[in-house]
């Protein structure tokens, strides 16, 4: 806003503007603004800074704020001295209270170790070369590790969670505190738009006491479904379509709330500056409609499925004088799906456009995100997954985790045991009795090892101790060479021999 020296009443004042100017520039503003629009008028600009007044974001040349008495006019304006933003945001509160999954290593109590068939798992020799070290002869053991058992508490903390952080990142925010309060989210909403919905996608209620009147849902199908005048079934006047009409806006126009709730509003106004990018806007309402209450998501989803249905069929006779249909649809139901509890003259354009990009893509946004949904299911299956843990080897990923389990019989067990895994530890023993980089001292500390550990696999490789001692041939023992002394003569005593004397 461009501020300027003013004078009133024989005195300047610095740094201030005029309710005119204030209404000349804010009213630019907002029609250029893509959130807005040309649609804004200059009345309901003054009705924006008559709340800016109040909330004491101007006030008057004399400091005077807090009423709504802001006029378009010669008075003077000026900025407070203090901002009148809020406190930084902090850390949204559905982060704080993290629910600690099991540790891999914490077995459920009361459950034993013992005795549990495994599916055998069949591995190449490079394989089991890797997991097990012959070289020191021993093969470390497998354990089942059980997680705790998750409740229904947990899997719907989940379901909440990973749709705020889902949400969060589609908006590209910090934190979501400021457009949602995480308190206010149901995670039974959540999980009931999920997967209680019919072949249609439409929400199914428990309570049939929240259903639409039998009369108004009546109305909704005769004009979804309007036929040529021929084949309408039901007692036709002229002007019939009109009174079906009111009968469904009357309705919708005595709601205790708008369908969107009103603690929704700011999250769905956010997603408004989306709408540039498509497809991030559908992913952006599609979260936001899983939030509503199941009758409220119900009746927005009959409702916007009647509004598509009338903008484009033909035969539909105007509903209203000088008005379009798509216009007539946008005003008469945009108040009763989104607007907020102040209930502010921009709440109605912002309204219009977010029922106009509903009206064109309510089949994407009413549906499921099939990615969210496949997410959390993974996530709640892996923590319900029994996993199988080798010592040593926590980031070992060469064996991937079974999907399901099957029980199996103990005898079936016992086979697998005994002949499941043969081949691969026979192709092992033959790689260490190829293997030439090993000398005949080691391959024989290897081989033996392997007896001891397993002595079936290593008698079919041989079953005769000939068939052994072929795998080693003895070498000819060197012939021991004569010491050259032995060959001289025999060692004689000391002879004295005869003195001289001087």
């Amino acid at each position: 806003m461009p501020l300027r020296k003013h004078r009133c009443r024989f005195k300047s004042y610095e740094h201030c503007f005029t309710a005119a100017e204030a209404v000349d520039w804010l009213h630019e503003l907002l029609r250029c603004s893509q959130n807005f629009g040309p649609e804004v008028t200059r009345k309901q600009t003054v009705q924006l800074l008559k709340k800016f007044l109040k909330n004491h974001v101007i006030e008057d040349i004399k400091g005077k704020w807090g009423q709504e008495d802001f006029e378009d006019n010669s008075h003077l304006y000026r900025f407070p001295p203090s901002s009148p933003l809020k406190p930084y945001p902090k850390k949204p509160s559905y982060q704080k209270d993290v629910i600690k999954f099991p540790e891999w290593n914490d077995p459920p109590p009361g459950t034993s170790q013992e005795n549990i068939p495994v599916r055998p798992v069949v591995m190449n020799s490079e394989m089991w070369y890797k997991r097990h070290s012959i070289a020191i002869g021993e093969v470390p053991a497998c354990r089942l590790v059980h997680r705790r058992q998750l409740t229904e508490a947990n899997v719907e903390e989940i379901w909440k969670s990973m749709t705020l952080s889902y949400l969060q990142k589609i908006l590209g925010l910090h934190s979501l505190e400021e457009v949602l309060d995480s308190k206010l989210v149901n995670s039974k909403f959540i999980i009931h738009n999920v997967y209680s919905v019919s072949k249609q996608g439409v929400v199914i209620l428990d309570d049939k006491s929240k259903e639409l009147p039998h009369w108004v849902l009546s109305a909704m199908k005769c004009l979804a479904n309007w036929p040529n005048c021929a084949d309408l079934k039901q007692p036709m006047y002229l002007g019939f379509e009109k009174d079906v009409f009111k009968t469904i806006a009357d309705y919708y126009s005595h709601l205790r709330e708008p369908l969107l709730t009103f603690h929704l509003f700011d999250a769905f106004v956010s997603v408004l500056g989306l709408l540039q990018k498509e497809k991030m806007a559908v992913e952006a309402f599609q979260i936001c409609c899983l939030f509503l209450p199941p009758e409220n998501r119900r009746k927005l989803q009959l409702l916007m499925r009647m509004m598509a249905r009338l903008c484009l069929n033909k035969e539909m006779p105007p509903l209203c004088d000088g008005v379009g249909t798509r216009t007539l649809m946008v005003q008469t139901f945009s108040h009763c799906i989104l607007c907020s509890k102040d209930d502010v003259d921009l709440d109605e354009l912002l309204a219009a456009r977010l029922v106009t990009f509903l009206m064109d893509n309510y089949q994407e946004i009413l549906k499921v995100p099939v990615a969210l949904q496949t997410s959390i299911e993974e996530r709640v299956a892996h923590l319900r997954r029994v996993q199988i843990k080798y010592p040593g080897a926590d980031m070992d990923i060469t064996l991937s985790t079974p999907s399901f389990c099957r029980q199996i019989s103990p005898e079936e067990f016992e086979y697998q045991r005994a002949y499941g895994s043969q081949e691969p530890l026979a192709a092992l023993l033959e790689e260490v009795i190829t293997d030439t980089k090993l000398s005949s001292k080691e391959k024989k500390k290897k081989l033996k090892q392997f007896q001891k550990s397993y002595p079936e696999v290593y008698q079919q490789r041989f079953p005769t101790p000939e068939s052994e001692t072929l795998l080693f041939p003895e070498k000819p023992k060197p012939r021991p060479q004569l010491l050259m002394w032995a060959l001289k003569k025999p060692f004689q005593p000391f002879q004295r021999t005869r003195s001289f004397r001087m």
